[in-house]
């Protein structure tokens, strides 16, 4: 008896694991998840198919049961769960699925929706036509057979396939530590690739791909660029970029968007659930419903756009945030003599054209063989039919077959195989036809013989064979690219999901922004009571408003002079009474810092743009800087130092220069001064800057504004608005071209503006117009209106001016003014009649003209 010790093996630990894993990783690379590059399938598959056709499955029979081949495959070839067989013959029979149908399918087998076919009992299949011709010549020894899991069968270990299946369908499948996702592509352009390649061993992956263009899915849809298909094709591995198939038709006096294709293995019925959330979240606006209107004529998803939205911005927003663009990742790996390799578009194509070629070598000598046999037989038959009067008689003298069979090979020299075909001739062949038959089939016997050992002989012939074949099947199978290409590799830019809106950009004097559509606001007859602008908290009110459009940059700049980017549509929007959203929550402002100015510009990539104009920097102190604007065009996170600012000042007005306007500083005084430009040198980023403006010893008195006019735009107006409401237009020059505000160098005290009384209060506002624009003026109680320019005539300059608002509320003051364009259409809005004729006569009142200056 074996002592109990002695039955103990004993191995190291790690040693063990590395061995079983390795095995273990093996056996599911080799047998079970990866395609062979010859036939480009994955063992389950080449069973399936092997086993519908052992089974006389084939596409001119009539459908068996699934769970017929099922349990076929899984009793002889395939000793795995049954769900793993049946959908994967379920998948080789989903038009959707695969580029080229291997199976020809009866019944319910799934949808695009995801939904599951029905049970192995109730559908059928067999195989289909193309399927035929990668089992065809499987049994004239062209590949070779193994023994199957229990020894008792054999199985092919590959397909003699005639078409490159691993590129017309593609391959997915994880294996361990490795995994292949391998696209579907067009048969005419494979076929194509693979002549030209046979024609030319050289041709490089360039040449091969001016025949196959991209990969081509089943579903159609766009390939969105090509860099990731060269890439994949190249080195086999790359990003597909696809888009599903969307056109904007009009229903009535709306747009909707008709999606007809979707990309390559998205569920239809999660596509349409996600977008559905997606506006339930409020993440996509503008969508009204989505509807699945797909019937037996093909997909359509429906996506009905309100009236008030624009569908290719909608359009776009489903790109970016749907599967209708998803991406393919292509990892092309196979197995290459059982081992797992990494291959490009060439090496796919030589691998397939050298497996081809050894089938047909193959094919070609059993063939050869056959017919040698054939022949032999031939030989014997016309032998006895040139003597068949001695044949009968040997036959007839012979007591048994055997005794026949050697009395022939005696008399004739015949081997045993000639002999036995001879005795075993039916009496028929005695007829003077059927003999003209045998001399008949021995010739065309000897030159297929001929043409046999051609091919064998010859290299030229043979892949002229295989050229052929691949031809026959191009053109009786080959169908026309379902997935269109779009060569642009540009990616989406954050404008394509937002139309360029004009909005109005709002900050409230604690810090809050938001953008709001400048549809949103009406027009009114100056002095009109106006209409509530914004909701902020009871200390808080609206300081700024600007005008912008969505797809412009906007340059902030806070009074300690800093400067930050952003562009328009990643501010958030917000109704005309919401409060906006703190900016130092965006723009990582310090918090005792805030925003006072900032420029609009369309974009920062335009060289001669940004280094031709300039940004003017204007502080409450009547310090003036200049910087070339390409000094701010390089957008960071953080912001930078634009202006350095001295301790008791800071920020008020930044304005963009080209470099020969006249400037214009006021303040709360009711004085201005006039200088060019270029009194101004230009400066670095982080320089202080010059004295712009010698403001009043008075404590209270501050510069309120700057603006840059040009001396070539006559219709442009100063218009000064003071605090109480009062404001006034006054031009430049006068009609006869001498400046209505005398120029000077600049850090003067300047000349008046406007008559300060205490009817008016300080000024608080000066911009250029013209008849084109309103003025968007906002109160600190946060009521908003909207006056029209063209209505307001003009002064002179040190007049009072006429009311532009009424206040309402005694310690109401005007916190804010803005020039936005004119909306020439738009209804004006009289919300109040009596307090407009009150205005309208008190406004009548003239004031007295003070042309002196001080």
């Amino acid at each position: 008896m074996i002592d109990q010790e002695d039955r103990i093996i004993r191995i190291n630990i790690e040693d063990e694991m590395k061995s079983a894993y390795i095995d273990y990783s093996m056996s599911v690379i080799v047998g079970r998840a990866l395609p062979d590059v010859r036939d480009g399938f994955k063992p389950v598959h080449r069973r399936i198919l092997f086993g519908m056709s052992e089974l006389g499955n084939t596409s001119n029979k009539p459908y068996k049961k699934s769970a017929r081949i099922v349990g076929e495959v899984l009793g002889k070839f395939h000793p795995h769960g049954d769900s793993s067989v049946y959908f994967a013959m379920i998948r080789m029979a989903q038009e959707w699925s695969v580029r080229y149908l291997l199976v020809d399918g009866q019944g319910n087998m799934g949808s695009v929706d995801g939904d599951m076919p029905a049970a192995m009992r109730y559908t059928e299949a067999r195989l289909s036509k193309l399927a035929e011709e990668m089992l065809k010549d499987i049994d004239k020894d062209t590949v070779d057979f193994q023994l199957n899991f229990d020894d008792t069968l054999k199985e092919p270990t590959v397909l003699p396939t005639r078409i490159p299946n691993l590129l017309i369908n593609g391959a997915s499948g994880i294996a361990v530590g490795m995994a292949t996702n391998m696209p579907p592509h067009n048969m005419v352009e494979v076929i194509n690739a693979t002549i030209a390649y046979i024609d030319n061993r050289e041709i490089d992956i360039e040449g091969l791909m001016e025949h196959v263009k991209a990969p081509d899915f089943p579903g159609g849809g766009f390939i969105y660029g090509y860099q990731g298909v060269k890439d994949a094709f190249e080195t086999g591995r790359g990003r597909v970029i696809m888009r599903g198939r969307a056109e904007i038709e009009m229903d009535g006096n709306h747009e909707k968007i008709v999606v007809s294709e979707i990309p390559y293995q998205v569920n239809k019925a999660d596509l349409i659930k996600h977008i559905a959330d997606l506006v339930g979240d409020k993440k996509i606006d503008g969508i009204s419903n989505v509807n699945d209107e797909s019937d037996r004529e093909g997909m359509r998803i429906v996506v009905d756009i309100k009236r008030d939205a624009n569908a290719n911005v909608v359009l776009n927003k489903l790109y970016k945030l749907t599967a209708l663009q998803s991406s393919f990742s292509v990892n092309n790996i196979a197995l290459v003599k059982g081992r797992p390799q990494m291959l490009n578009l060439r090496d796919m194509i030589s691998l397939f054209v050298e497996h081809r070629h050894e089938v047909v070598i193959r094919r070609t000598k059993y063939d050869l063989l056959k017919a040698e046999e054939r022949a032999h037989i031939l030989e014997g038959l016309i032998i006895a039919s040139d003597n068949i009067d001695e044949v009968i008689a040997i036959i007839r003298g012979s007591k048994s077959p055997q005794e026949a069979i050697e009395g022939l090979i005696n008399r004739f020299q015949l081997s045993d195989v000639q002999a036995r075909a001879i005795v075993e001739m039916r009496l028929r062949q005695l007829t003077g036809l059927e003999q003209d038959k045998l001399h008949s089939e021995y010739s065309e016997i000897q030159k297929l013989i001929a043409y046999l050992n051609e091919i064998l002989n010859d290299e030229a012939l043979c892949m002229q064979v295989i050229k052929d074949e691949l031809v026959e099947i191009r053109d009786k199978y080959g169908d026309i690219r379902r997935s269109e290409i779009v060569y642009s590799d540009i990616e989406m830019n954050p404008e394509d999901f937002y139309a360029d809106d004009e909005m109005i950009i709002t900050i409230s004097h604690m810090g809050y922004i938001k953008r709001t559509p400048l549809s949103e606001f009406k027009a009114q007859h100056r002095g009109g009571v106006g209409v509530k602008g914004s909701e902020t908290r009871d200390t808080d009110f609206v300081e700024y408003i600007y005008p912008a459009s969505m797809h412009n940059y906007m340059l902030f700049f806070t009074q300690k002079g800093r400067c930050y980017w952003l562009r328009v549509f990643d501010i958030p929007e917000g109704s005309k009474n919401s409060k906006g959203r703190a900016i130092q929550n965006m723009l990582n402002i310090e918090a005792e810092d805030k925003v006072n100015a900032f420029i609009r510009i369309k974009g920062l990539n335009d060289t001669e743009f940004v280094n031709n104009h300039f940004l003017v920097f204007c502080t409450k102190q009547g310090v003036i800087k200049k910087t070339s604007l390409a000094a701010y065009s390089r957008p960071r996170q953080n912001g930078v130092n634009a202006i350095t600012i001295r301790e008791d000042d800071k920020v008020i007005e930044v304005l963009m220069t080209d470099g020969n306007s006249e400037i214009l500083i006021a303040n709360r005084n009711g004085r201005a001064i006039r200088f060019h430009e270029s009194d101004v040198r230009e400066m670095g980023r982080t320089a202080t800057g010059v004295r712009g403006m010698r403001i009043d010893e008075d404590p209270t008195d501050e510069v309120i504004g700057m603006i840059a006019m040009s001396k070539d735009a006559p219709e442009e107006t100063i218009m000064v608005v003071s605090e109480l409401g009062y404001g006034k237009r006054t031009r430049l020059n006068d009609e006869d071209g001498e400046p209505v505000y005398r120029i000077t160098s600049r850090g003067g005290k300047g000349v008046k503006t406007m008559s300060i009384t205490e009817k008016t209060g300080k000024l608080v506002s000066i911009s250029n117009v013209t008849d084109e624009n309103d003025l968007m003026i906002i109160n600190k109680s946060g009521i908003t209106i909207r006056v029209k320019v063209d209505n307001l005539r003009v002064m002179g300059r040190a007049t009072q001016g006429v009311k532009l608002i009424n206040l309402g509320k005694r310690n109401d003051q005007i916190a804010s003014v803005c020039k936005v364009m004119s909306e020439k259409d738009e209804d004006i809005i009289i919300e109040d009649d009596i307090i407009l004729d009150e205005l309208n006569n008190e406004n009548n009142i003239s004031s007295n003209e003070d042309n002196s200056d001080e």
